[in-house]
C-alpha cells in the first residue's frame, strides 16, 4: 500500500485533495474558491504556518511577500534546507536608504 500525501489550495487555504504520489505542489481548479490554483503539499502548508506563529529571528519574515515566505517555507520542508541557507536582500530604495545615483562613500571623506 503506497502513503498518500495531501495538498491544499493556497488561494482559501481551506480545500485540500489526497494523491499517492509525492510532490511539492499541483495545479487544479480548487471546488472551494473557484480558482486554478496551486495546491501545495501539507508539509508546506504546515511549515509555512509554523513560520507565521513564529517568525525566524535570522531575517525579517514580515517583509517576505507571501509567496516568497511559502518558497522558503517548501525549501525547509522538502529539501533538506536551513534558515542560515537564505540570503534576504535589502532593496535599499524601498528601505529609505540611499537614493537611486546617490553615492554612500561620500559622507566617509
Amino acid at each position: 500500500m503506497s502513503r498518500t500525501r495531501s495538498y491544499r489550495c493556497l488561494n482559501c487555504l481551506d480545500h485540500a485533495v489526497t494523491r499517492s504520489f509525492d510532490t511539492s505542489h499541483l495545479s487544479m481548479t480548487c471546488p472551494n474558491c473557484g480558482s486554478f490554483e496551486r495546491f501545495a503539499n501539507e508539509a508546506v502548508i504546515e511549515r509555512f504556518e509554523s513560520l507565521e506563529a513564529s517568525p525566524p529571528a535570522e531575517f525579517d519574515w514580515e517583509r517576505l511577500e507571501r509567496r516568497e515566505k511559502l518558497l522558503v517555507a517548501e525549501r525547509l520542508a522538502r529539501r533538506d534546507k536551513a534558515l542560515d541557507d537564505f540570503d534576504v536582500a535589502v532593496d535599499e530604495e524601498a528601505a529609505g536608504g540611499p537614493a537611486e545615483g546617490a553615492d554612500p562613500k561620500a559622507s566617509d571623506a
